[in-house]
This record gives structure tokens, C-alpha cells and sequence, in this order.
């Protein structure tokens, strides 16, 4: 169900994970574990939204995502991202969502490696399948006005048919280039969920604009993404 855009890649699915198929000891053990314990973490997530990410060292890849939100306070989520909302979805990184009022206090170097989520949000991009537009908004209203921060793990629309190598710093949908949508990308979406972004997008027009932070989505100012490379250190030994 997940689409990418990557240039010469072909995209892995769950099915190419290495490993044989669950044996009947591990579904017992799994259907035993959820009887007698009670994952509250898990529980905590109450909300998905599926939208899209850009990777910040080559905006040329485009992913489909699929977040399940946790809400800490009401100026902190934490996500957990997939890359389809079907039970065989991977967990390809973890997203945090804070407010402006959060936001504001960050130190300047931090604020590069975050993105905003304003023109996504009034675009129609970011949606709550199943959850009515009228509630729907109420939500996205207070949303539009965050930033997030997002570690892919597992590039999964370049093949890696396991998380490989170093995280990926992501950033969020934009008006220009190369940080829009495809068009196609966004029909196949909608088509899926029998929802339509162009309406959504006339419904949120009316939310307020936010001043955004300078030292958000640094590629719009400066045309430079981030790439994360490994050093080998000398371990301290306390």
C-alpha cells in the first residue's frame, strides 16, 4: 500500500524480509503475551495519519507514511511511522511533533533538523483516514501550527529489504520544488481511501497562518539537506 518516488530504485516489500513464516510456538507465545500484558505505550497511540515524507539528502525520494500519533501534552506527539496501515506494516522511524511554543525555546542549530507542517496540513496532504473532515479539523487545526522532527531507519523505497545503514533525516511537503507531491501520488491516495485532498484543502483554508521559523525546512533557504555519516570513536571508559 506504500508508494515512493526514488529514481533507479525499486521498492521492497514486507514479503522480501528474510525469515521463515511465524511458527505455531511463536503465535502462541505472541496471543499469551497479549493476554497477560498490558502495553500501555501501545495503547497510547490512538491516531493515524498518513501523509507523505522527502528525504533531506536527495529530495528527489518521496515516501507515502504512516503515522501513529501518541499524545503526550498537548505540545508534544511522539509517532511511530509505517510504511502501509495494513498488519504487516514495517516500522521504517520515529516522528516527534512539538508546538511553536516549544519550538520558540530550541536552539538554532536544533531548528535546522526540524520540519514544518503548516502547508501540508492546509494542502489536504496530511489526513486521518476514516475520521471524518469536521473532527478531522478540529485536530489539524492546532497541528498546522508544529514542527516535527522524523528519523527514517529503513529505506525501504531504495530495496533495503532490512533497515540498513544510518538514519535519514526527513523533511515535510512543500508549495516548490522538489518538496511537492506528484500529482498521480495524490489521486492513488485519495482513490485508496475514498477521500478527496482538493476538499480537504478548501475546508482548511480558513486557518490561520503561522510565521514560520527561519531555521525550519533549511533546504527552501540554503538548497543543502543533511546527511547522517558513522565515526569511529574511542569508547570512554568513565
Amino acid at each position: 500500500m506504500s508508494e515512493s518516488h526514488s529514481h533507479g530504485c525499486h521498492p521492497s516489500a514486507p514479503e522480501d524480509v528474510p525469515g521463515g513464516a511465524k511458527t505455531l510456538t511463536a503465535k502462541a507465545v505472541d496471543a499469551g503475551a497479549a493476554m497477560l500484558q498490558s502495553l500501555e505505550p501501545i495503547k497510547a497511540f490512538q491516531q493515524h495519519v498518513c501523509t507523505w515524507a522527502i528525504f533531506s539528502h536527495d529530495m528527489n525520494r518521496k515516501i507515502q507514511t504512516h503515522h501513529h500519533a501518541a499524545r503526550l501534552n498537548d505540545d508534544f506527539l511522539q509517532c511511530a511511522v509505517y510504511d502501509s496501515d495494513q498488519s504487516n506494516a514495517r516500522l521504517i522511524g520515529v516522528e516527534y511533533v512539538v508546538s511553536e511554543n516549544v519550538f520558540k525555546d530550541l536552539p538554532p542549530e536544533e531548528k535546522k533538523l526540524w520540519h514544518s507542517h503548516e502547508f501540508e496540513i492546509r494542502e489536504g496532504l496530511w489526513v486521518n483516514p476514516g475520521v471524518p473532515e469536521t473532527v478531522e479539523k478540529q485536530e489539524v487545526k492546532g497541528l498546522a501550527h508544529t514542527y516535527g522532527k522524523f528519523w527514517c531507519t529503513w529505506q525501504f523505497d531504495r530495496g533495503d529489504v532490512l533497515p540498513m545503514g544510518m538514519p535519514a533525516l526527513m523533511m515535510s511537503p512543500q508549495a516548490e520544488e522538489p518538496g511537492r507531491i506528484p500529482n498521480d501520488s495524490v489521486d492513488k491516495r485519495d482513490a485508496m481511501y475514498g477521500i478527496s485532498s482538493s476538499s480537504r484543502k478548501h475546508n482548511r483554508a480558513d486557518i490561520p497562518r503561522m510565521t514560520l521559523d527561519p531555521n525550519s525546512d533549511r533546504w527552501r533557504a540554503t538548497g543543502k539537506g543533511f546527511e547522517v555519516d558513522l565515526k569511529e570513536v574511542v569508547m570512554s571508559m568513565g
